[in-house]
């Protein structure tokens, strides 16, 4: 009565975001994943901050009536706190910025194989999380890759320009719906903790930055075919090929020590020194084609 020994009947925000899960109640799991990456700051675990937080706010986000149901006070707090963490030293930090600083040094179409690449290597997981609930969008990055890599070298088709312009549409409404966010969906990995499709939120999110680099794709073939200069490339997708929102969620260790991590991060060190070799375009699909096959969740990426 006095609450000497607590209340027993409270419940821990991760027990939260179940519930709200099964009760489509999507401001309350906003609120405990905000409640997560509060209690993880005030622990100085930043990863795990980044990881709840940036949860939080895809969520409120997403849907206007979350949004007010959420309320002003703890949208504000979570932004000023993410905006805190991402002075931080972290891998979800300092990568995206090594690789647009690298971007910037290459011709543009070096960079726009270099995400190509990238893009190649989340073929095989976008067809597992295809067959979730609402994610069969994700099933059609094998053909998006494809038909990139064709059309840098020789103009697509109209039919093909107006498949990838649905694809980046698609991609953009995945990250509004619940079946992204709301659901819990999850994919299993063979020997470890299932993989999430929520855990694409990391890096800006896996859906985010494929649209943004089709999307950028697109208009640089607008601006080719009206005699004008194209957009800058867009690097983004290169960053998202960690998955770290996977590994700091599953409590795999510091994300710096992960082997999969450790591998990624060879694997775009070894793009970015092949799109600087004087590549060629049967070497850029020979390479594309067994990124395809790769699983990424796999220590040995097999």
């Amino acid at each position: 009565m006095f609450g000497l020994f607590g209340n027993k009947g409270a419940k821990s925000p991760q027990e939260r975001v179940e519930d709200c899960q099964k009760k489509q109640d999507w401001a309350g799991l906003a609120k405990a994943y905000y409640d997560l990456g509060r209690e993880a700051m005030d622990h100085e675990n930043p990863d795990r901050a980044v990881l709840w937080l940036h949860r939080a706010d895809t969520i409120y986000s997403a849907r206007d009536d979350v949004y007010d149901k959420v309320g002003e006070a703890l949208v504000d707090d979570c932004s000023d706190r993410i905006g805190t963490l991402e002075s931080a030293p972290l891998i979800y930090n300092q990568l995206p910025e090594e690789i647009e600083a690298r971007a910037e040094e290459l011709a543009p179409v070096q960079a726009r194989v270099w995400g190509l690449l990238s893009l190649a290597r989340l073929v095989r997981l976008g067809q597992g999380l295809a067959g979730l609930p609402g994610c069969e969008v994700l099933g059609n990055l094998g053909w998006a890759v494809d038909t990139v890599l064709k059309s840098l070298q020789a103009p697509p088709t109209q039919e093909e320009f107006q498949q990838l312009k649905d694809l980046c549409n698609g991609l953009y409404a995945l990250g509004d719906s619940p079946a992204f966010w709301g659901t819990g969906s999850e994919l299993p990995v063979p020997g470890q903790a299932p993989f999430q499709v929520f855990d694409l939120n990391g890096m800006m999110g896996v859906h985010q930055e494929t649209d943004a680099y089709l999307d950028s794709h697109l208009r640089m073939i607008m601006a080719l075919v009206q005699d004008e200069e194209p957009p800058h490339p867009e690097t983004g997708i290169i960053g998202c090929t960690l998955l770290p929102d996977y590994y700091v969620r599953t409590d795999a260790g510091r994300l710096e020590k992960v082997p999969q991590i450790q591998a990624e991060l060879a694997r775009i060190q070894s793009d970015y020194e092949f799109v600087c070799s004087g590549l060629t375009w049967e070497q850029v699909a020979q390479r594309v084609e067994e990124y395809k096959a790769l699983d990424i969740l796999s220590p040995a990426g097999s």
